[in-house]
């Protein structure tokens, strides 16, 4: 059975997700952070040298990267659901926003968030901070602006992938700021596969 090894208020939430969505059997290990210094504890170095969450075991294949292991799920278990066809022009686009969460989105929500702990010492990298926020924010923003999912206005791996930069930003930045990405958040939490990994695992 594939296993999940997963911290809360991770971006694991994103695999048992994906996992409730492709209906498929999985077994989640839990690891709790530090309640001081927030890192995971040293037992997920046992499953992955790293350390670091989400794991996916399924037999022999050890993945690490939220992107990965979406994409695998998907082309092992998707049976041509949740991505387009890969001859098809969208496919690029959804290998795009596969990438684009973690290689461009996420970090000038992360510097945000770990400078804002700097208080006045980290206050000359604000404004590249929030100018990079607003880049990337408003680009998913106007993204969304005519359709309800990212590629093909099809609910794709590319959205699961996605969620966790979205509710971040929603959950930064309010829903009046960007408020066709707080739509596509509302969409996204409403699914029965989110909700029952939600009530499963919790965050």
């Amino acid at each position: 059975m594939i296993e999940v090894h997963h911290l809360n208020e991770s971006r694991s939430r994103r695999i048992t997700w994906m996992l409730e969505e492709l209906a498929q059997p999985y077994a989640v290990i839990r690891y709790q952070r530090d309640s001081v210094t927030r890192l995971a504890p040293p037992g997920l170095a046992a499953i992955h040298p790293l350390g670091k969450a989400p794991v996916l075991r399924d037999g022999e294949l050890v993945l690490i990267e939220s992107g990965a292991i979406v994409d695998y799920l998907v082309r092992q278990y998707g049976e041509g659901r949740f991505s387009p066809a890969m001859d098809s022009p969208a496919y690029n686009h959804y290998v795009q926003f596969l990438h684009y969460a973690e290689g461009s989105a996420m970090l000038p929500l992360m510097l945000g968030l770990y400078v804002g702990r700097l208080g006045d010492a980290g206050a000359p990298l604000q404004p590249r901070i929030q100018s990079e926020l607003q880049n990337h924010l408003g680009y998913l923003n106007h993204c969304l602006e005519h359709q309800d999912y990212l590629v093909d206005n099809q609910f794709s791996g590319a959205d699961v992938q996605m969620s966790f930069v979205a509710q971040m930003a929603i959950r930064g930045k309010g829903r009046e700021a960007f408020p066709h990405l707080a739509r596509y958040v509302e969409r996204l939490e409403a699914r029965p596969a989110y909700q029952q990994a939600l009530s499963k695992h919790g965050i």
